[in-house]
């Protein structure tokens, strides 16, 4: 940010430098082209010279000192005074007569007119002083917010990373607790299969605690983690839990988030199995233009019963992993997904899109 504030601050030195250069030269080059006089263009150089620098100096005095220094600051009463000091020196200095006015040119003009012309002059002087006044405050102030913007848009993006980095650190022993029971509930049944489950755990282990690391993998491989967990939760349900998965591998190389969807799928086994009714749980996901798309299909049982129409206090879809995945999605995808549930004759399904 520092680079960038130190690039655009010599990018309008230089386009200030330019703009002054062209104040003072342009009436005599203007004179030299049409006239070809040097000694007429060099009189009018003097005189521009002589006229604008004060104007100069009182815009440099501001832009690069009063303004950044007091007005911006807990003095501003400095700004105003040195600026009043300045400018009602400077129209004292410049208008009040050295010396006794020819009564010849009294008498021609009118005491009246000379005094409106002497009012007038001052008047226009103070009136273009304050505008360049007003210019240095003006580049000043909008300099000052665009760096405001650029400070809040930095702390928001440090304050969403390290939230994203604490979800997700809470994700993780969210999805090795439920695991572990898995397999520890298995142990009883068939420890054979178990042992094989442990292996299938290292796997995931490996993705969940290195790979996921990254903040984006191949939709391949969290549809391999993914399919892997799935078969592991699958291990503790019984005969009338019907288990479906289909993944589409895409041929191109997409990307997405880590461990995004897990809670949908914990939410679908935790609210969707039960090993004394007809269960099913179905989970879809596949690329199409841009997309990626995700469906997750469960019945619903509440306090281990069939329920033909959810209802809201039931808290289906509520829980610590859905809500951390619904942050990651406003955190890591923006204004780039939708998040859908239909919810009627017991059952519940899930839809999320996001435009990678």
């Amino acid at each position: 940010m520092a680079q960038e504030t130190n690039r655009r601050n010599y990018v309008l030195d230089t386009a200030q430098v330019i703009v002054w250069v062209c104040v003072f030269f342009l009436p005599a080059l203007i004179n030299f082209s049409m006239t070809g006089n040097v000694k007429g263009a060099m009189h009018i150089f003097r005189s521009s010279l002589q006229s604008l620098l004060p104007i100069f100096i009182l815009y440099c005095l501001n832009y690069y000192f009063l303004v950044p220094q007091f007005l911006f600051g807990s003095r501003k009463y400095v700004f105003w005074v040195v600026n009043a000091l300045l400018l009602l020196g400077w129209n004292l200095f410049k208008f009040i007569p050295r010396g006794q006015i020819p009564q010849e040119v009294i008498n021609a003009f009118g005491r009246g007119n000379m005094v409106s012309f002497y009012v007038l002059g001052v008047g226009a002087s103070l009136f273009l002083e304050s505008l360049v006044v007003l210019l240095a405050v003006g580049l000043r102030w909008v300099m000052r917010m665009n760096d405001k913007e650029k400070q809040m848009q930095e702390e928001r993006r440090k304050t969403a990373e390290a939230e994203l980095t604490w979800l997700k650190h809470q994700l993780n022993p969210h999805f090795l607790f439920n695991t572990l029971n898995n397999i520890s509930s298995l142990t009883q049944i068939d420890p054979d299969k178990a042992q094989e489950s442990i292996g299938q755990l290292s796997d995931l282990l490996r993705y969940a605690l290195y790979d996921s690391e990254a903040d984006k993998v191949p939709l391949s491989a969290e549809m391999e983690f993914m399919s892997n967990y799935i078969d592991l939760m699958a291990l503790r349900c019984n005969e009338l839990t019907k288990v479906e998965k289909e993944f589409e591998v895409p041929q191109e190389h997409v990307e997405v988030a880590p461990l995004l969807f897990i809670s949908l799928i914990e939410n679908a086994f935790k609210h969707g199995v039960n090993a004394r009714y007809p269960s099913s749980v179905k989970v879809i996901m596949y690329y199409r233009d841009g997309e990626v798309v995700f469906h997750c299909f469960n019945t619903v049982f509440y306090n281990n019963k069939p329920i033909e129409i959810i209802k809201k206090s039931d808290h289906v879809g509520s829980g610590i992993g859905l809500e951390n995945m619904k942050r990651r999605l406003e955190l890591l995808y923006p204004g780039r997904y939708t998040y859908d549930v239909v919810e009627e004759h017991g059952s519940y399904m899930v839809t999320v899109t996001l435009k990678v």
